[in-house]
Protein backbone atom coordinates (compact mmCIF):
# COMPACT_ATOMS: atom_id res chain seq x y z
CA UNK A 1 0.00 0.00 0.00
CA UNK A 2 2.85 2.48 0.93
CA UNK A 3 4.50 1.75 -2.76
CA UNK A 4 0.77 2.71 -4.28
CA UNK A 5 0.30 5.77 -2.38
CA UNK A 6 3.87 6.88 -3.17
CA UNK A 7 2.99 6.21 -7.25
CA UNK A 8 0.14 7.89 -6.77
CA UNK A 9 1.67 11.15 -4.97
CA UNK A 10 4.21 10.76 -7.59
CA UNK A 11 1.94 10.92 -10.93
CA UNK A 12 -0.41 13.55 -9.11
CA UNK A 13 2.66 15.63 -8.82
CA UNK A 14 4.01 14.69 -12.46
CA UNK A 15 0.49 15.40 -14.19
CA UNK A 16 0.42 18.86 -12.30
CA UNK A 17 3.97 19.54 -13.25
CA UNK A 18 3.13 18.91 -17.52
CA UNK A 19 0.13 20.86 -17.12
CA UNK A 20 1.98 24.09 -15.69
CA UNK A 21 4.58 23.42 -18.58
CA UNK A 22 2.17 23.52 -21.12
CA UNK A 23 0.28 26.58 -19.28
CA UNK A 24 4.07 28.53 -19.33
CA UNK A 25 4.58 27.45 -22.70
CA UNK A 26 1.64 29.56 -23.71
CA UNK A 27 1.79 32.63 -21.62
CA UNK A 28 3.83 35.67 -23.21
CA UNK A 29 5.36 36.97 -20.17
CA UNK A 30 8.15 35.49 -20.37
CA UNK A 31 9.93 38.70 -20.03
CA UNK A 32 8.65 41.73 -18.88
CA UNK A 33 10.03 45.26 -19.81
CA UNK A 34 11.93 46.60 -16.56
CA UNK A 35 11.22 50.53 -15.61
CA UNK A 36 13.69 50.53 -12.95
CA UNK A 37 16.32 53.15 -12.66
CA UNK A 38 15.76 56.33 -14.44
CA UNK A 39 13.44 54.54 -16.60
CA UNK A 40 9.71 56.99 -17.73
CA UNK A 41 7.25 55.23 -16.06
CA UNK A 42 4.58 54.74 -19.52
CA UNK A 43 1.00 53.85 -19.47
CA UNK A 44 1.43 50.25 -21.12
CA UNK A 45 3.66 46.99 -19.64
CA UNK A 46 5.08 45.30 -22.57
CA UNK A 47 5.75 41.66 -22.61
CA UNK A 48 7.83 39.22 -24.71
CA UNK A 49 7.20 35.48 -24.82
CA UNK A 50 8.11 32.14 -27.09
CA UNK A 51 5.55 32.74 -30.08
CA UNK A 52 3.86 36.38 -29.19
CA UNK A 53 4.89 40.11 -28.05
CA UNK A 54 2.10 42.09 -25.83
CA UNK A 55 0.87 45.39 -24.35
CA UNK A 56 -0.84 46.11 -22.02
CA UNK A 57 -2.64 49.08 -21.47
CA UNK A 58 -3.54 51.38 -18.15
CA UNK A 59 -6.92 50.21 -18.84
CA UNK A 60 -6.59 46.62 -18.67
CA UNK A 61 -6.66 46.39 -22.35
CA UNK A 62 -4.16 43.67 -24.24
CA UNK A 63 -2.93 44.11 -27.45
CA UNK A 64 -0.47 40.90 -28.54
CA UNK A 65 1.30 40.25 -31.69
CA UNK A 66 2.69 36.65 -32.92
CA UNK A 67 6.26 36.62 -34.61
CA UNK A 68 5.72 37.15 -38.18
CA UNK A 69 8.62 35.08 -39.33
CA UNK A 70 10.15 31.72 -37.74
CA UNK A 71 13.55 32.66 -39.40
CA UNK A 72 14.00 35.83 -38.48
CA UNK A 73 13.76 34.97 -34.44
CA UNK A 74 16.88 34.00 -32.37
CA UNK A 75 18.67 30.49 -32.81
CA UNK A 76 18.28 30.56 -28.95
CA UNK A 77 14.00 31.29 -29.03
CA UNK A 78 14.14 28.58 -31.37
CA UNK A 79 15.73 26.27 -29.09
CA UNK A 80 13.43 27.21 -26.69
CA UNK A 81 10.66 26.65 -28.05
CA UNK A 82 11.87 23.52 -29.06
CA UNK A 83 12.68 22.56 -25.72
CA UNK A 84 9.32 23.58 -23.88
CA UNK A 85 7.54 21.53 -27.01
CA UNK A 86 9.84 18.29 -26.67
CA UNK A 87 8.49 18.83 -22.83
CA UNK A 88 4.79 19.03 -23.60
CA UNK A 89 5.03 15.63 -25.57
CA UNK A 90 7.08 13.41 -23.85
CA UNK A 91 5.12 14.61 -20.85
CA UNK A 92 2.15 13.02 -22.83
CA UNK A 93 4.02 10.29 -23.64
CA UNK A 94 4.80 9.66 -19.59
CA UNK A 95 1.24 10.25 -18.61
CA UNK A 96 -0.08 7.12 -20.87
CA UNK A 97 2.35 4.66 -19.87
CA UNK A 98 2.53 6.00 -15.94
CA UNK A 99 -1.62 5.71 -15.95
CA UNK A 100 -0.98 1.93 -17.59
CA UNK A 101 1.33 1.22 -14.92
CA UNK A 102 -0.50 2.65 -11.91
CA UNK A 103 -1.53 -0.18 -9.15
CA UNK A 104 -5.09 1.81 -9.35
CA UNK A 105 -5.70 0.63 -13.11
CA UNK A 106 -6.57 -2.33 -14.51
CA UNK A 107 -4.55 -2.70 -17.64
CA UNK A 108 -1.86 -5.15 -17.56
CA UNK A 109 -2.62 -6.68 -14.01
CA UNK A 110 -1.97 -10.68 -15.41
CA UNK A 111 2.25 -9.52 -15.36
CA UNK A 112 2.92 -7.80 -12.18
CA UNK A 113 6.40 -7.21 -13.13
CA UNK A 114 5.95 -5.50 -16.20
CA UNK A 115 3.20 -3.28 -15.04
CA UNK A 116 5.54 -2.23 -12.48
CA UNK A 117 8.45 -1.56 -14.88
CA UNK A 118 5.80 0.67 -17.05
CA UNK A 119 5.41 3.07 -13.78
CA UNK A 120 9.22 3.47 -13.47
CA UNK A 121 9.23 4.23 -17.34
CA UNK A 122 6.79 6.28 -16.82
CA UNK A 123 8.71 8.35 -14.17
CA UNK A 124 11.94 8.37 -16.41
CA UNK A 125 9.88 10.24 -19.17
CA UNK A 126 8.53 12.93 -17.02
CA UNK A 127 11.83 13.02 -15.61
CA UNK A 128 13.54 14.09 -19.67
CA UNK A 129 10.17 16.24 -19.89
CA UNK A 130 11.38 18.03 -16.32
CA UNK A 131 14.78 18.80 -17.31
CA UNK A 132 13.91 20.02 -20.77
CA UNK A 133 11.27 22.29 -19.49
CA UNK A 134 13.95 22.97 -16.38
CA UNK A 135 17.32 24.13 -19.63
CA UNK A 136 14.98 25.86 -21.59
CA UNK A 137 13.55 28.19 -18.68
CA UNK A 138 16.87 28.62 -16.87
CA UNK A 139 18.32 29.30 -20.63
CA UNK A 140 16.13 32.08 -21.79
CA UNK A 141 16.30 33.38 -17.89
CA UNK A 142 19.76 33.57 -17.71
CA UNK A 143 19.96 35.38 -21.29
CA UNK A 144 17.33 38.28 -20.01
CA UNK A 145 19.84 38.31 -16.64
CA UNK A 146 22.80 38.95 -18.76
CA UNK A 147 21.19 41.44 -21.44
CA UNK A 148 19.88 43.62 -18.31
CA UNK A 149 22.96 43.61 -16.39
CA UNK A 150 25.27 44.47 -20.10
CA UNK A 151 26.12 47.85 -20.24
CA UNK A 152 25.56 48.32 -23.46
CA UNK A 153 21.88 47.23 -23.37
CA UNK A 154 19.58 50.52 -23.71
CA UNK A 155 17.95 51.57 -20.33
CA UNK A 156 14.67 51.72 -21.91
CA UNK A 157 15.07 48.00 -24.03
CA UNK A 158 15.86 46.25 -20.51
CA UNK A 159 13.68 43.43 -19.65
CA UNK A 160 12.47 41.46 -16.18
CA UNK A 161 11.85 37.71 -15.52
CA UNK A 162 8.62 37.48 -16.14
CA UNK A 163 5.63 35.24 -14.39
CA UNK A 164 6.03 32.14 -17.64
CA UNK A 165 9.19 32.03 -15.84
CA UNK A 166 8.01 31.33 -12.92
CA UNK A 167 5.54 28.97 -13.77
CA UNK A 168 8.36 27.36 -15.52
CA UNK A 169 11.12 26.43 -13.02
CA UNK A 170 8.01 25.43 -10.67
CA UNK A 171 6.21 23.10 -13.44
CA UNK A 172 9.68 21.56 -14.20
CA UNK A 173 10.33 21.29 -10.06
CA UNK A 174 6.94 19.13 -9.62
CA UNK A 175 7.59 17.15 -12.90
CA UNK A 176 11.41 16.11 -11.83
CA UNK A 177 9.49 15.05 -8.23
CA UNK A 178 6.87 13.77 -9.63
CA UNK A 179 9.39 11.14 -11.68
CA UNK A 180 11.44 10.82 -8.95
CA UNK A 181 8.65 9.47 -6.72
CA UNK A 182 7.27 7.06 -9.98
CA UNK A 183 10.66 5.97 -9.92
CA UNK A 184 10.79 4.72 -6.27
CA UNK A 185 7.49 3.49 -6.16
CA UNK A 186 8.64 0.17 -7.42
CA UNK A 187 9.10 -1.91 -4.13
CA UNK A 188 11.84 -4.26 -3.80
CA UNK A 189 12.17 -7.71 -4.80
CA UNK A 190 12.28 -9.81 -1.97
CA UNK A 191 15.03 -12.95 -2.28
CA UNK A 192 12.72 -15.59 -3.19
CA UNK A 193 14.34 -18.95 -1.30
CA UNK A 194 13.70 -22.32 -2.67
CA UNK A 195 10.77 -24.41 -0.87
CA UNK A 196 12.04 -26.83 1.33
CA UNK A 197 11.71 -29.93 0.48
CA UNK A 198 10.50 -32.35 3.99
CA UNK A 199 12.37 -35.42 4.39
CA UNK A 200 10.87 -38.48 3.65
CA UNK A 201 8.96 -40.67 6.49
CA UNK A 202 10.19 -43.31 7.47
CA UNK A 203 8.55 -46.71 5.81
CA UNK A 204 6.19 -48.52 8.26
CA UNK A 205 7.67 -51.40 9.99
CA UNK A 206 6.03 -54.62 8.92
CA UNK A 207 6.74 -56.50 12.04
CA UNK A 208 9.93 -58.78 10.32
CA UNK A 209 12.77 -59.23 12.08
CA UNK A 210 16.19 -59.74 9.32
CA UNK A 211 18.76 -61.56 10.86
Amino acid sequence: MASGGLQLLGFVLAFLGWMGIIISTAMPQWKMASYAGDNIVTAQALYEGLWMSCAMQSTGQIQCKVYDSLLKLESSLQATRALMVAAILLGLVGVFVAVTGMKCMKCMEDDQVKKMRMAVFGGVIFIIAGLSALVATSWYGNRVARAFYDPFTPVNTRFEFGSALFIGWAAASLALLGGAFLCCSCPRSETSYPPSRGYPKNAPSTGKDYV
